[in-house]
Order: C-alpha cells, then structure tokens, then sequence
C-alpha cells in the first residue's frame, strides 16, 4: 500500500497554522486571560497616516472590550436610559447581526458599559454594571439563564463605580465577584444552567476586579483581589486591608490569602508571574506588590511578600510579562508614569512619564511587539526592552478620549473602541 505520510504532513500543517492564525479572542484579555497573542506577522511599520482601518461602527459610550469567536464580534453595550445591549458583528464588515437587549436602566460615574464578555461553546456570558450576569445563546440569540449578582445575595446598591466583573469559565464552573454595600464575595454557578455551586461570604471589601487561575504548585487556583476601605466613599466603615486570595475551584475552599494590600480602588486583575508568583497592580494609591505561594509539608500554602512599592503599577489592567520583565501603564489621580517596565524583582527600569503619557489604555503582547492604546487616541507600536521605551510606530486611531476598553486581536485584526466607536484596524501584512 502507498504511504501518505507527506499528504497527511501537508494537511496537519494546514490545520495547525490555520489555527495559529485564526485564534479566537474568547474573553478578558485574551484566550490564557494575560494580553497574550500568537499572531505572527506584524507590521514593523507604518505608512505615515497608519495601518488601515478596515471598518468602524457606532457603539455607545463605555469601557467595556469585544471578544471574538468563528468571524464573530460580540460587544455588551449600554443605553443608560434603557439597560444592557449584547451586539454581534460580522468580523469582516462590522455589520451588526443582531442583537439582545434587557432592562436595566441607571445612570453612574463614567456611564456605559463595564465588562468583558465570555464565550464558551454555543453560549456568551456577561455581566452588566448592575448586576445582571446572562448566559446567552449565540445561535437563539436567546437567554438561557440569568441572575443578579448584587440582588440575589442582599445588596441594595451598586458599588460607586458599578459592577464591573468579566465571568471567568473554569470547566463547568463560572466564577464572579459579587457585590453587598461596600462588601465582595465570590460565587461559582454551573455555567450550564446558572445554578449556585458554591458561594463564599461577603467577607472582603468591594472590588472592581475579575477573578483569574493561577497555578500554585501545580494546582490550579481562582484567585482575586480585593480593595482596601475606601474611606473616601464609604466613610462610616471600618479601615481594613485589601485581600488576595486562592481559593480551590471546586469547593471554595480558602488555600491561602495576603491580607497587606492597600488599594483602595481594586481594577486590575491579580497576574499569574508563574512559580508560584502573583503579582497585583493598583491605582489608588499603592502601586504593586508581588507575593510568592508555595506548598508546605502539610500540604497547606505559605504566602511570603517579596516586594511591594509604589514605583510602578497599572490603574485598570494587569501588566504584560515578556522575557521576564513587566510593562505597564501606571497613571493615576495623583501620578503621571506613563508606560513603565520592572524587573521580575521589583526594580523599575525606565519610565516614559508624560513625554508620551500612557493612560489606562490596553495593550497586547504578540510577534515579540507590544500594540498599546494610550487611553486616549493614539496607538502605539512598541519594541518591548528592559533597556529604554522603543517606540517603532504611532498613529492616532481614535476620535474620542477614554479609550480604556480592553482591545482584541485575531487574523491580523486588531479591535479598539473609544466612546463612540468600535474600529477594526489591520496590523499584519
């Protein structure tokens, strides 16, 4: 019989770099949850007016970032007048395919929408700035369940800022932080049918950010970090320390927590640094700490404190981790970094400040390039260094400030949002 091994090595080489550059951005920062692409191929350069802007499309005002899935955009958008929008566009034209509509009407600081959505299979899940967590059918373009995470567990009103939780999927679990005036929790439902696993007590200070998995001695762990008292909005609770916190997915369990973190604002998610090494970024006003877990003899989990200072951090999104350094955008109230770079021990290399100033923008590791908004109009194309900021490109993409949404990349196509549109820029050849 004639052998086809050269067939079979053509056409797995097909699938396997078809798949490279077909990735789905299914949720919150990206499939692994750490601003990280796969794509090959990006541009080093670009002609003077900028890469091409294959379509735009009218959004309303927010913060909250598209996920991608088989040629499909999929934004949770908002009508503060009305309630939440869940919008599907074609990849390719951004023509709106339909959309999914619920009431929640509200008006809060910074109005529009919050989150990230998640896709899993068939189903997309959301979470709006009130509470209201959907599972949705991308076929039906029907709910299959839906709860609220701040009425359900005894909360009365939405934390100062809004709800602002990016479900995370673990197997057959779905994980959000849930809200009760000004204290958090966190649930896990079945994501199938939106029934309650588990659920903690609403036993930490609100937070405004998203769970992730971190593995910790090889065990994967849901971990989240909470504020401290935010004595400013809430000046008749009691000054505690923010928390982060590992907890076994399955049961809830609590494996370890740090109780040292002091941030009164909690936005960005914690980072997985790997080796057992978490590291959180702030805003108001602490900057960054890092926090090493590791298994004792007993089998339970140490925590120790390797550094934290105020020297570097991020207002709104975890750092991106390349060849071992941290890049981030720390920028907040009463500090002006700009993009910055740290080593894995906590030294701050370089900074570039307000000379260009980076604001709660996002960015995407991928090529060996960092594609950074910064958090108003402008995109950046950057060579990531521990020697000095190497900006290879820049192009002013967007019409509005505030462009703080999270940004996605698949096939070449890089999607950013300001507060009014949502645009599909080319980046690759």
């Amino acid at each position: 019989m004639k052998k086809s091994y050269p067939l079979l090595t053509v056409i797995f080489s097909i699938a396997f770099f078809s798949g490279i550059y077909a990735q789905d951005w299914p949720q919150f920062l990206g499939p692994n949850r750490n601003s990280i692409s796969i794509q090959k191929g990006i541009l080093r350069t670009w002609p003077a007016e900028g890469p091409e802007v294959l379509w735009t499309t009218d959004i309303g005002p927010g913060y909250g970032g598209p996920v991608i899935k088989a040629g499909k955009v999929y934004l949770l958008d908002r009508d503060d007048k009305t309630g939440d929008i869940m919008r599907c566009f074609d990849f390719n034209t951004g023509k709106e395919l339909w959309s999914y509509k619920y009431d929640a009407p509200g008006t809060f600081s910074y109005p529009g929408s919050r989150s990230v959505p998640t896709i899993d299979g068939n189903r997309i899940y959301s979470c709006g700035p009130y509470g209201d967590l959907y599972c949705i059918d991308i076929n039906t373009h029907k709910p299959i369940w839906n709860k609220n995470i701040m009425k359900d567990f005894g909360g009365t009103k939405i934390p100062v800022w809004a709800i602002t939780q990016c479900p995370l999927i673990y197997g057959d679990l779905l994980f959000v932080s849930y809200s009760k005036d000004p204290y958090a929790g966190l649930v896990a439902y079945n994501k199938l049918t939106g029934n309650i696993v588990w659920k903690t007590d609403a036993f930490a200070n609100e937070t405004y950010a998203s769970p992730i998995v971190a593995k910790i001695a090889g065990e994967d762990h849901i971990v989240i970090a909470f504020s401290s008292t935010n004595n400013y909005m809430h000046k008749d609770v009691e000054m505690t320390m923010g928390k982060i916190i590992g907890f076994k997915p399955q049961t809830g369990e609590i494996l370890w927590e740090y109780n040292n973190w002091e941030n009164a604002i909690q936005v960005a998610p914690a980072f997985d640094a790997g080796e057992g090494r978490i590291i959180v970024m702030g805003g108001y006003e602490l900057g960054t700490v890092m926090i090493k877990v590791e298994k004792t003899a007993d089998a339970r989990f140490s925590v120790i404190e390797i550094f934290r200072h105020n020297d570097f951090g991020d207002h709104t999104k975890p750092p991106i981790l390349y060849n071992g350094y941290f890049y981030a955008q720390f920028s907040t109230n009463n500090r002006r970094d700009g993009l910055c770079c740290m080593s894995m021990e906590g030294k701050v290399l370089w900074k570039t400040m307000r000379n260009p100033l980076f604001d709660k923008g996002s960015m995407i590791l991928a090529d060996g390039l960092i594609l950074a908004t910064d958090g108003r109009q402008t995109l950046y194309l950057i060579q990531p260094d521990p020697s000095g900021f190497k900006p290879l490109a820049s192009a002013k993409i967007l019409d509005m400030g505030q462009n703080w949404g999270p940004i996605a990349l698949v096939d070449g196509k890089l999607l950013i949002r300001d507060q009014g549109k949502l645009k599909c820029i080319k980046v690759t050849q």
